[in-house]
């Protein structure tokens, strides 16, 4: 089956170089294979890291550069920077990032932060944004800029609390800025739908609608969420997600695929059956908390028909996984 990939957004993070991590599937026909150095970011990298995971990457300079979930020694969630020549070994900095308020309001916003997790990174027209689960009276989405992952500007956050997994579309759709997040409440979602929100300057968001829901009775029943920053192909937005069933022994979480209108992303065009990854080796099955697959960056090389996905594992370390986007696509096609 043909596969378009379309063209990318401008300098579109879906569009690395030929540089970026690769490893040929060894066998077997899944969709998504395992990096035979996962994981490639350890728990204890830093002198005082607890555990290193749900993390964003992107090209930069040549190389790349993300924004890393650190949870600390005395479990204090925040996130920290950091730099690759290669996106496999990393150089993260001991510090948390310091982000610098935009004017006045932000500044009594980020006296009162609570704590900052679970990341994604978007370039989106001239400047990469972060969104993350900021702590702000309960979790909600915060947003900030950077050009060179040194200095960090800090907005407004996006919405109210309680909400997670906030995810930009790397353009405008329209005229308007695009979201993807999940309302959720204070513990752990009984309610775990996608929604879609449109802002005219990244501040004020509104005009919400539902995107996708769990199903019951799957991998994807208890609740799903955005994962890392849409890719634009000539079909559809590709959205890669978690999603979470409730199983007899807690939570499992694994990651899908589905294809979004690229004019009304909110519309579903479609979505896969089986999930493309789930927790089936040691390092995804045993950590802080066991069965986890969190997706929330991944890296593509459209000429050579590339995907790299970078994902969180037991809420522990940081892994890789690789696949071809038109094999990911092609498994959507069929359930059009």
């Amino acid at each position: 089956m043909t596969t378009t990939l379309g063209p990318g957004s401008n300098r579109d993070q879906a569009a690395a170089s030929s540089s970026m991590p690769w490893e040929e599937r060894a066998s077997g026909t899944d969709p998504l294979w395992r990096s035979r150095h996962n994981p490639i970011i350890p728990r204890d990298l830093l002198p005082r890291s607890n555990s290193i995971f749900n993390s964003a990457v992107v090209p930069f300079e040549g190389g790349f550069a993300g924004v890393f979930r650190v949870d600390d020694r005395s479990r204090t969630m925040n996130l920290h920077a950091g730099r690759s020549a290669d996106g496999i070994s990393w150089q993260i900095d001991h510090e948390p990032i310091v982000f610098l308020p935009s004017d006045d309001r932000v500044a009594d916003l980020h006296a009162s932060f609570e704590h900052a997790y679970d990341p994604r990174v978007t370039w989106l027209e001239d400047r990469f944004y972060v969104t993350w689960c900021s702590g702000y009276h309960g979790p909600t989405v915060g947003v900030a800029w950077t050009r060179d992952f040194q200095s960090f500007t800090q907005l407004d956050n996006a919405f109210l609390p309680f909400n997670r997994n906030g995810v930009l579309f790397p353009r405008r759709i329209g005229d308007r800025y695009a979201m993807l997040s999940r309302p959720s409440d204070n513990g752990h979602t009984p309610f775990g739908s996608i929604f879609y929100s449109e802002s005219p300057d990244l501040i004020h968001w509104g005009r919400h609608r539902r995107v996708m829901a769990p199903e019951p009775w799957g991998w994807a029943s208890t609740k799903v969420g955005a994962g890392p920053v849409p890719i634009e192909t000539s079909e559809g937005w590709l959205l890669i997600y978690h999603g979470v069933l409730t199983s007899c022994n807690g939570f499992v979480y694994s990651m899908g695929a589905a294809l979004l209108d690229l004019d009304e992303p909110w519309k579903v065009i479609a979505r896969g059956r089986d999930y493309l990854l789930s927790p089936q080796v040691s390092y995804e099955q045993v950590g802080d908390v066991p069965n986890v697959v969190f997706p929330c960056a991944a890296l593509v090389d459209r000429d050579a028909d590339r995907l790299a996905i970078y994902y969180g594992a037991a809420d522990t370390v940081t892994c890789l996984a690789y696949g071809h986007l038109s094999e990911v696509l092609d498994s959507l096609r069929q359930r059009r």
